[in-house]
């Protein structure tokens, strides 16, 4: 599996405040349904496992699916309690596991 992300996290907030987290996620989600040119089926090739950390703690999970359109996008929101690593992990169907991570100060 070779994805990237494109991770939109706020770089600084009040603590407290609720901020909101974007991540797309560039990948083909091949569905192992398809039929390539040469007449063969395209190998299935999913993401179908997210995860994101803040501070060591998961605040955000999703199983995905073949129905999930490529290159998923996945927002969500949570509380800015302390400065930190916010860490993206997405799993693919081949068990390997890529990484993102932002950094937020909370002031």
């Amino acid at each position: 599996m070779t994805a990237r992300a494109l991770i939109n996290a706020p770089k600084t907030a009040r603590k407290g405040d609720i901020i909101e987290i974007r991540a797309m996620i560039a990948h083909k989600m091949e569905t192992g349904y398809r039929q390539g040119p040469n007449g063969q089926m395209i190998p299935r090739d999913i993401i179908n496992r997210f995860v994101c950390t803040y501070g060591g703690a998961e605040i955000f999970s999703a199983d995905l699916f073949p129905a999930v359109s490529a290159n998923p996008f996945i927002a969500f929101s949570t509380v800015a309690t302390e400065s930190g690593t916010i860490t993206f992990a997405w799993t693919g169907d081949d068990g390997q596991t890529q990484t993102a991570t932002a950094e937020i100060a909370v002031n």
